[in-house]
């Protein structure tokens, strides 16, 4: 296992929400938000990228991949190899609490030119789509899950839904929405920061994050224009914190990381109305894996990749290359400290050796 910790400093105090890209020859593109004067999602930001020529044993030195073109910042990359054999780089351009579009550039040449952006999101408003979280489906299909809030006083009730081109990355439109049902409809939290994952079936498995203890999950069966009733994915407890879904390529298993909470019962937190507030829940650790071998039916834990320590992880990304898992996120010393410095790690791992991983309780953490 390799582990690169790209360090946070008083004037950048917050790198993370990256992706990892492998390109033609086998060198790996690291793109990621880096915060300057100051760490929320309001402060100033630019996307900024690194390349490993050995499988992150080593990174460049940083260079800028996307300037601050927002009032605020732009931040959450994503990068998609295309059918087309182009590479595509997704931002978002924030504005204001009312405005947060996103956009994506091309490449030919392996990133080191890149178009004009598009606008993705052709709606005016306020979208959030994380990182890693753009995909193309087997028909050729890109979609990109994105949520927004309906209640413009408080800007909660968040709704997740998509919108999606058919033509590389060149047009877009937007797609079916996720109704909110059940304890949804009363939670000021909703459904937030979707991921699609697509099943071998060719049906589409949209997972969210909630504050009601369980990772959500709906269906379609029409690439994205309408959506089933969500509901728990198999029980899969987790604070209201993304979680990451990807297909194996050499299994076919579907690998999620999340921040597990199985240990917790959830009659007994601290709720405000359905939406559960209590701190020890939230807390974003540890970060765990899990493998499902029958489409996301269920789910077997293989461990923990970071221990649920002071540190809190988070909006972590799956990269493979080969044997190789790469994994990205959040490592926030001091938990949730408002002084701590928020680094990007990166974690390259056996990947034969993490889907035979049992999970012995999920106590040790991943050597």
């Amino acid at each position: 296992m390799i582990e690169t910790v790209i360090r946070a400093t008083r004037e950048s105090p917050r790198l993370g929400e990256g992706d990892v890209l492998v390109l033609r020859g086998g060198r790996l593109l690291l793109a990621y938000t880096e915060f300057y004067g100051g760490a929320s999602d309001f402060s100033p930001a630019r996307i900024v990228a690194r390349v490993s020529e050995n499988d992150g044993a080593t990174w460049s030195e940083s260079f800028v991949l996307q300037e601050n073109v927002g009032k605020c910042n732009v931040m959450c990359a994503t990068l998609l190899r295309l059918r087309t054999g182009e590479i595509a780089f997704f931002y978002g351009v924030k504005n204001s609490f009312e405005d947060l579009r996103f956009y994506v550039r091309k490449s030919e040449d392996e990133g080191e030119t890149w178009s004009e952006p598009r606008l993705v999101t052709v709606d005016m408003g306020y979208f959030v789509m994380n990182n890693d979280r753009a995909v193309q489906l087997s028909s050729g299909r890109v979609l990109a899950p994105v949520s927004t809030y309906q209640d413009p006083e408080t800007h909660s009730r968040w709704k997740s839904l998509v919108y999606y081109s058919d033509d590389d990355c060149e047009t877009w439109r937007r797609g079916g929405e996720v109704r909110l049902t059940g304890d949804l409809a009363s939670s000021r939290t909703g459904l937030q920061e979707p991921g699609i994952v697509e099943l071998r079936d060719g049906t589409l498995m949209m997972y969210m994050r909630t504050a009601l203890g369980y990772i959500y999950a709906c269906y379609s069966d029409d690439e994205g224009e309408t959506w089933s009733e969500p509901e728990p994915l198999d029980g899969l407890k987790a604070p209201t914190s993304p979680a990451t879904i990807k297909r194996v390529p050499s299994t076919g298993d579907l690998l999620l990381v999340w921040n597990d909470k199985s240990d917790f019962d959830l009659s007994k937190l601290e709720r405000h109305g359905v939406d559960i507030v209590d701190r020890a829940f939230q807390r974003r650790a540890p970060l765990s894996c899990a493998v499902s071998r029958d489409e996301g039916e269920t789910w077997e834990k293989l461990g923990d990749i970071e221990p649920a320590g002071e540190a809190t992880y988070c909006y972590p990304s799956i990269t493979f290359k080969g044997g190789l898992a790469i994994i990205t996120y959040y490592y926030k010393e001091g938990g949730s400290s408002a002084t701590a410095l928020s680094h990007l790690k990166v974690r390259v791992m056996d990947l034969a050796k993490l889907l035979s991983a049992q999970a012995a309780g999920g106590a040790e953490p991943f050597e």
